[in-house]
């Protein structure tokens, strides 16, 4: 039979809890998990991160061009607010006001519908950028980019 400790002398210390291990296999045999996609694939850039920039790039290859375009402010929607009629819009501008700067916006979902892969896509994209700019400008499109409707 065990004797009891006396109170005099201190409690066995417990054993220090050992190092977790470095684990070798999953919890159901398979293995480690491997790289999801190879380092250079962007996982993650969003469907709406990469429109967004589709439509920097189109901008920055029209301020090249027109340098008062800095002034502008683009955006990026997902759809228009209210649609009248039967078309929906695939972007819209407004001029500047008394405090708020011009702005040209283009709504990512109508664009995405309208484009089966990501070169149509980015094809559209410039193409509404430079009809909202050349609106804004009072030009004509083929004015505000010669290369307009070409592609």
């Amino acid at each position: 039979m065990d004797s009891p400790v006396p109170p005099s002398q201190p409690h066995p210390s417990p054993e220090p809890p050992a190092e977790p291990r470095a684990r070798r296999r999953d919890r159901h045999g398979r293995g480690m998990r491997g790289p999801v996609a190879p380092p250079q694939v962007p996982l993650s850039a969003s469907r709406a991160d990469t429109f967004r920039d589709l439509v920097l790039d189109s901008v920055e290859r029209l301020e090249r061009r027109w340098p008062q375009l800095a002034d502008v402010e683009f955006m990026v929607m997902e759809v228009p607010p209210t649609v009248t009629g039967e078309t929906v819009p695939l972007g819209g501008s407004a001029p500047a006001e008394k405090n708020e700067p011009a702005r040209v916006v283009v709504y990512r979902r109508p664009v995405e519908i309208r484009s089966k892969n990501r070169d149509e896509r980015a094809l559209l994209v410039h193409e509404v950028v430079v009809e909202q700019v050349a609106e804004l400008l009072g030009l004509s499109p083929e004015s505000v980019d010669p290369r307009y409707g070409q592609d």
